[in-house]
């Protein structure tokens, strides 16, 4: 049974609002790419070399709807997301952080708090959006694939 919706509530219809929360699938089928470099410094593999990845990146949003219609934005999304895109993500203390501020790129460097691991960013990325996000949005859900092979999500 559909439910009648009007802007203002009359004659008994649900506003936007009143029809509860619902989930934002942002890249499911075509994941958001973002090209970015990182190396997991205290790693004895080859993961301590600098290298980076087409990362592909999926988002789920669980929020009201707003006056617009919306949970958010899919731009205030992707906005937050490609702040890492042709970036170099690095864990505080690094020392490529120095070569990269000599070689006048530091303002190419994501400085973090953890290794940047597909699993730490998945987690760093949920963070920024739900602190970056409107108030309506309740839940965020990110997945990062670093490779075919490799993927990180809740």
């Amino acid at each position: 049974m559909s439910q009648r919706i009007s802007r203002a509530g009359q004659n008994g219809d649900a506003t936007l609002q009143d029809v509860g929360e619902r989930t934002l699938h942002i890249g499911e089928d075509r994941p958001i790419r973002i090209c970015t470099g990182h190396r997991i410094q205290h790693h004895d593999g080859a993961c301590s070399r600098p290298h980076g990845h087409n990362f592909e990146i999926t988002v789920e949003i669980t929020g009201t709807l707003t006056e617009e219609g919306w949970i958010v934005d899919k731009g205030e999304v992707t906005d937050i997301i490609d702040e890492w895109d042709h970036r170099f993500i690095l864990e505080r203390g690094d020392p490529l952080v120095e070569a990269f501020e000599m070689a006048g790129d530091g303002d190419a460097l994501v400085l973090i708090d953890h290794p940047p691991t597909s699993e730490v960013l998945s987690v760093l990325l949920e963070q920024q959006l739900h602190a970056r996000l409107p108030d309506n949005v309740s839940a965020v859900s990110a997945t990062v694939r670093e490779t075919g092979e490799l993927c990180a999500t809740n």
